[in-house]
């Protein structure tokens, strides 16, 4: 998509600007040959990759200096228009999985919480990623974080820290600072930049919290029903959620619970649907706000005909249907992402 195939562009220095003898080439952004040529190679990546289930997130990466969305110290081309252009043909090709642009399509440094260009972004449903974590020392360890809150409630947002060793050779590698940048941001992912096992290593402790509070943890803190219940006769069950992470649940479920006979075989699925876990509250570590539901079901309402006898009881979160679809942080999973919480006596009819 370059200089071969008869796209324009500029020669520059770096941290100079445009220098017909500079050492670096950049196309014209909104050169007609290159965008054609990208229009074609998005249709291609998003025929592969939109809505593949193995993809969380794709960058806008296709303008700016390393793909960062800002020219600012190489071909100055830092242009509303040429970056809403190419925010527009992700657009037109990736419909299903979720789009982020860079922090630095605003400004590199620029700090503030709204920009035309994030705003455009946010309209479209495109997400904000930050690239500028621990970068330098504190007090500019990030610039961004009010950006974020525009973005975090509606959809998840990207961090991604400095080179590990790069970072610690400036001094500006905190780890009390990178959990902080997850809290600040409300991120649901981080990009990691080095050696996954080094920084592991070097980096468990707070690795391990992080892992405790990025993007969505739901859990149901208690469960209360009857012990035995009887068959065609509704009951109430009492459960109180919380959500323990710093972003919400943005694909939404609902709490179900499944009762399996003694071959664990299915003899009820029961899903409140008034309940969308979406709709739980964030909170600061150790303090989430918790949403207590009371819940009336019946079981063998309906055919197939229900039988006496003890059954376990499995908690999820998922479809309306009670299809589990979402991970909780409980023992006792099935396989299926239900988590056996103890056993119910179904008695026979009194009718």
């Amino acid at each position: 998509m370059g200089q071969a195939s008869g796209a324009k562009g500029t020669f520059w220095n770096s941290g100079e600007g445009p220098d017909p003898d500079g050492k670096a080439w950049d196309p014209f952004f909104d050169d007609p040959v290159f965008l054609k040529k990208l229009d074609r190679f998005l249709a291609a990546a998003a025929a592969r990759y939109d809505g593949n289930s193995n993809v969380e997130f794709i960058d806008v990466g296709t303008y700016g200096l390393w793909g960062e969305g800002h020219t600012h110290g190489s071909s100055q081309q830092d242009r509303f228009d040429v970056k809403k252009r190419h925010i527009d043909l992700h657009l037109k090709h990736f419909k299903k999985t979720q789009l982020c642009i860079s922090d630095d399509f605003a400004g590199h440094d620029r700090p503030g919480a709204r920009f035309p260009i994030t705003d455009y972004a946010l309209s479209k449903g495109v997400t904000l990623r930050d690239d500028s974590i621990l970068v330098q020392p504190a007090p500019r360890a990030w610039y961004h974080a009010e950006m974020a809150q525009a973005f975090w409630p509606k959809f998840p947002v990207i961090l991604e820290h400095q080179h590990y060793g790069n970072s610690k050779q400036r001094q500006a590698w905190d780890p009390d600072l990178l959990l902080r940048s997850v809290e600040d941001y409300h991120a649901s992912f981080m990009s990691i930049h080095w050696w996954p096992r080094e920084l592991l290593e070097e980096n468990r402790e707070v690795i391990n919290q992080i892992n405790l509070r990025m993007g969505y943890r739901l859990h149901p803190v208690e469960v209360t029903g009857s012990k035995s219940v009887e068959i065609g006769k509704p009951f109430q069950v009492r459960w109180t959620w919380v959500n323990k992470g710093v972003a919400p649940c943005y694909p939404g479920g609902f709490p179900a619970l499944t009762l399996k006979d003694q071959a664990g075989g299915i003899v009820a699925v029961l899903t409140d649907e008034r309940f969308n876990l979406r709709d739980l509250k964030t909170g600061p570590a150790g303090n989430s706000p918790a949403k207590t539901l009371q819940s009336t079901f019946t079981v063998g309402l309906i055919a197939p005909t229900t039988q006496p006898g003890t059954v376990d009881v499995f908690v999820s979160v998922g479809e309306r249907d009670g299809t589990p679809r979402i991970a909780l942080p409980l023992p006792g999973d099935d396989g299926q992402r239900r988590y056996r919480l103890g056993s119910l006596n179904l008695k026979a009819s009194s009718l």
